[in-house]
């Protein structure tokens, strides 16, 4: 279906009202025209922005790093260094306040203080006062420019229960004042009243999220239980007060849950009759009409109306990226044609069921504003039923306009510090600059026609779009959107049928057949180890060497099998891993003790190496070609031999899968010997590649103690290939035994080894607090630790390491700890006692050497330890150069950033590393300075996806090519060159010659 409104018998009035706001709107154009080339800065600024892409791009990057500088010199260096960029083109008033040649100089001090009040002077634009004095201040003025208000307030990110339980305070505190306030404003009918109904003076606009620290949709329960009593204590003190509520929308993960919350909670009979409380639809969203649809049947169910507030939606760079980023359906639409088309149709199912909603249409957009007049209009809505909004200092003239034809205008204003709200300034600008914004085609003087002109596209093709990712290069698989309650179902269930599963037998797989054994270990559930996941029957040496005899038997025919064959049996076992999702997750989460969305996050790992690995072995098998006349020169690969594979219990699935079907899909005949505890995945691993096709012989599953079989497998003269991830003394010890000759070996082997790290995130001074301490949180302590990516040491700059410091420990305190099969869950046990008594002892270590910030309680009846921050710890202390492998932070300080570098350079190991920083030259020198395989700038340092982020270190940290990388299966393989005299008594064909 192509929506078009043009034949609508709305249009004609659509257009005739949008022309007359569209010239009451630009009466002083011209007047402010002549103006132009005394603009202040601000003003200034803005317009280069908008005309410049690049310089556009490093002025909001500017600016969104003001927050944490804070004396000139500062200001003044960042200046340079963000706006001096080769690849920006400056206007020549801006080249010449940025001509100074030290940060500390008169010149510089002079253009911090122009542009640093020029940024100033934008956010008091579109943030209405820093404090409620302020706030009050400017809401009497719209008062009596004849416009409601609704306040929101702004500030830093909730990351900590203490700051959730903050901002509830500070509305009820809001809103005390704002009503006491309100006692002495007079009645403004246009905006007070409305069919002889009042309407409350004092609105505010809050967010869910905002009231729960830990608000997930994977623990929907939970954040809805959570949330909720914030919501009644608000709502609560709303009515005592007169004053009315909304709420926002935020990202769309968090939107069928927020409507959930709200729905389910204004069905109480307390709050069933309210009528002055309003919930949010974004337009740009693909399923924004249905949810509309949706909340207008249940309103009338409810059988009272509450406020809709329509918007485009401010996110829309954000969904974006992260959709491209996790592989999802792009959530929004792609056109911004589409998102004005579908605002007005839901404008219209609004309107059309006025007697069950109160509309609110929030756009600057003068065609949006008038086709909600126009459809009000022709269908007598009385003036109570709707009601336009604008943003705080975006779209004036048009809500002053609106204002004089009569109609009620409610302008949304944000307030709070001014530098934590510049992610909200950043939001504004951007709308303001884009080359879509309908303020700024006003401004460029467009014709009048292109303004109006009603959105017309195919609605149907544009919800069909639902990727704008690139399909060039590797793709790999979605994680699990436990925002859809359908995929939250299906979890649960996978649960309840593994469970039914728990305490089977698992043998080890020799030439296809399962093999009795005569020792058996029990897999304990780490959360709660009374529970016994599975009996695991452990190899013995006599069976670990007939299995080496069948491998050994099978890798001729494999070795000849056609690389599209072995690559196909790779897709296969992906295709069935994707099938058994939800219960591959449930199997991680019960035996390791992994986090349900982690344990997700496993699989897809595991089905990416699959389908990399295959894609990567069908590249390689077509060698390299370097003919030349008269002769050809073939470069091509063959396989090694045996590989075995000794897999740990901390990846139990994808580090398993991704070692052993590389060796495979190279053409290798494979062993793989996991770690004892976690031996029940690796037996499912096991059913997964058999199913897909691995002939007999070729693959072998050999759970075996690493003391004998393994050492057993790794000392073989008959293996060629050892891919070993575990510790860095297990791994020293493969590495030097492999080496050693034995009779009958006519080869060297080759060790891969991953051996950990000790691995460091550095936070300078111009660092994003809230990014930082959420993203050391999620490093530190996801997996309690135990990833080898995980942080075990944050070295923090002098100037910020007690607020840093401050944070962390209250965001750490607001992570929930318990059984990771509970949703709620982001801090689970560790592996089993050992691990947990050699973690305890290092704790007692760390005591002797660091104050303690934070040493949290664990529950009793698993692995538990809480997780623990040491402050002040010295860079050479023990808990800062061995690896602990659990919940255990060192938070070091510094005084300047050469010195975090030489800090974190100053281990053993040389894994993974990250950086917070808004500071280019920091960033640029962590990128040539920084000792890791793999390092993070601005994000979490866990969590690396294959081909995206091939993942691997150096130093003590390991030894071979980066897993997932495009040479990896190198490592696999022996490389050939074959070359061909192909002359023939003085000829040889030559091409293009006749």
């Amino acid at each position: 279906m192509v929506f078009s409104v043009e034949n609508s018998g709305y249009e004609a009035k659509t257009q005739e009202i949008a022309k007359q706001v569209l010239a009451a709107s630009q009466e002083n154009r011209s007047f402010l025209s002549a103006l132009r080339d005394q603009m202040r800065w601000d003003d200034k600024l803005l317009d280069w922005a908008m005309s410049n892409p690049g310089l556009r791009v490093q002025l909001f990057r500017f600016i969104d790093t003001l927050p944490a500088i804070h004396s000139k010199s500062e200001i003044a260096s960042h200046m340079q260094e963000y706006l001096g960029d080769e690849s920006v083109e400056l206007p020549a008033a801006l080249k010449a306040i940025l001509n100074f040649a030290n940060p500390d100089s008169m010149p510089a001090q002079v253009a911090a203080t122009t542009v640093g009040t020029a940024v100033e002077t934008l956010a008091h634009k579109y943030i209405s006062g820093e404090n409620i004095k302020q706030v009050i201040k400017t809401v009497e003025r719209l008062r009596k420019e004849k416009m409601a208000f609704t306040i929101d307030l702004l500030g830093e990110a909730v990351i900590t229960e203490v700051e959730a339980q903050s901002y509830l305070e500070r509305y009820l505190e809001l809103m005390q004042q704002l009503v006491e306030a309100s006692k002495n404003w007079a009645k403004i009918p246009a905006i007070d009243e409305a069919d002889g109904e009042n309407i409350p003076k004092v609105q505010v606009s809050v967010k869910l999220t905002a009231f729960y620290s830990q608000f997930d949709p994977l623990d929907a329960q939970g954040s809805e239980a959570r949330v909720s009593n914030h919501i009644r204590t608000l709502l609560r003190r709303a009515q005592e007060l007169s004053a009315a509520v909304h709420f926002d929308m935020e990202q769309y993960a968090y939107k069928d849950i927020t409507f959930t919350i709200l729905k389910k909670l204004l069905l109480e009979e307390e709050f069933r009759q309210r009528t002055d409380i309003g919930m949010t639809i974004q337009a740009y969203l693909r399923d924004s009409e249905q949810d509309a649809r949706d909340i207008i049947a249940w309103l009338k169910q409810r059988g009272y109306p509450l406020s809709i507030r329509l918007v485009k939606g401010a996110y829309w760079d954000q969904e974006t990226i992260k959709a491209a980023q996790k592989h999802w359906p792009q959530p929004v639409y792609n056109d911004k044609v589409a998102t004005d088309a579908n605002f007005e149709t839901i404008t219209q199912l609004l309107l059309e069921n006025h007697e069950y909603v109160y509309s609110a249409i929030g756009s600057h957009n003068v065609r949006s504003q008038s086709r909600a007049i126009a459809i009000a209009e022709s269908l007598n809505v009385p003036r109570r039923r709707f009601e336009m909004q604008v943003l705080y200092g975006m779209g004036d003239k048009i809500a002053k306009a609106l204002v004089d034809k009569g109609y009620r205008v409610r302008v949304y204003c944000p307030y709070g510090d001014l530098l934590p709200g510049m992610a909200y300034l950043i939001r504004r600008l951007l709308e303001n600059t884009a080359n879509s914004s309908f303020l700024r085609q006003n401004l460029e003087n467009r014709p009048v026609e292109e303004l109006l002109a009603p959105p017309i596209i195919d609605m149907f093709r544009a919800k069909a779009q639902r990727s704008k990712e690139e399909k060039e290069g590797f793709v790999g698989v979605a994680d699990t959107d436990f925002a859809e309650e359908e995929r939250r179902n299906r979890s649960s269930l996978a649960f309840e049928n593994v469970r039914q599963q728990l305490g089977k037998t698992y043998l080890p797989l020799l030439n296809g057949e399962y093999v009795n054994t005569t020792t058996f270990v029990d897999s304990l559930n780490p959360s709660n180890f009374s529970q016994v996941v599975g009996k695991v029957g452990l190899l013995s040496i006599e069976q670990a060497e007939e299995a080496m005899k069948f491998a050994k038997a099978a890798f001729p025919a494999w070795k000849k099998t056609p690389v599209k064959q072995r690559a196909d049996i790779l897709r296969q076992a992906g295709t069935l891993m994707e099938q058994r999702r939800a219960e591959l997750s449930a199997w991680i989460v019960l035996e390791v003790g992994k986090p349900v969305k982690e344990a997700d996050g496993e699989v897809s790992e595991a089905i990416d190496f699959c389908l990399y690995y295959a894609e990567e072995m069908e590249r390689l098998d077509k060698g390299v070609i370097y003919d030349v006349v008269g002769e050809t020169n073939r470069y091509i690969y063959q396989p090694k031999g045996i590989a075995i594979v000794i897999s740990p219990w901390n990846f139990p699935l994808a580090i398993a899968c991704g070692m052993t079907v590389a060796a495979l899909v190279s053409g290798n005949c494979t062993l793989l010997k996991p770690a004892e505890t976690s031996s029940v995945i690796t037996a499912k691993l096991t059913e997964i590649l058999m199913e897909a096709g691995i002939p007999k012989g070729v693959f072998q599953y050999v759970p075996g103690k690493g003391s004998q079989v393994g050492a057993y497998l790794v000392n073989h003269p008959d293996t060629h290939v050892i891919a070993f991830t575990g510790s860095q003394e297990v791994g020293c010890r493969i590495y030097a035994e492999a080496a050693i000759l034995k009779p009958g070996q006519k080869h060297l082997k080759k060790v891969i080894a991953e051996m950990g790290g000790k691995n460091g995130i550095i936070v300078d001074e111009s660092a994003d607090l809230d990014q930082a301490v959420v993203g050391v949180v999620q490093s530190a302590f996801g997996y309690s630790g135990q990833k080898c990516s995980a942080c075990s040491r944050v070295i923090v700059l002098e100037p910020i390491y007690d607020a840093f410091v401050e944070r962390l420990v209250e965001a750490t305190k607001s992570l929930n700890i318990g059984e990771t099969e509970l949703p709620s869950t982001q801090v689970g046990p560790v592996i089993d006692a050992i691990s947990r008594d050699r973690i305890l002892e290092y704790i007692q270590k760390g005591k002797q050497e660091a104050k303690v910030a934070l040493e949290l309680p664990a529950p009793s009846q698993g692995y538990f330890i809480g997780p623990v921050i040491f402050s002040e710890v010295p860079a050479n202390g023990v808990i800062a150069q061995q690896e602990i492998f659990g919940p255990v932070l060192a938070v070091i300080r510094v005084k300047d950033f050469q010195e975090a570098i030489d800090v974190a350079n100053n281990t053993n190991y040389a894994l993974t590393g990250g950086l917070y920083s808004r500071t280019p030259s920091h960033i640029e020198q962590a990128q040539e300075s920084f000792e890791v395989g793999n390092l993070y700038i601005n994000r979490n340092i866990t969590g690396a996806i294959v081909s995206r982020q091939p993942f691997g270190g150096f130093k003590l940290s390991g030894v071979g090519s980066k897993a997932g990388g495009p040479d990896y299966l190198l490592q696999f393989l022996e490389p050939r060159h074959i070359t061909e005299n192909i002359q023939r008594q003085g000829f040889a064909p030559i091409e293009g010659a006749e």
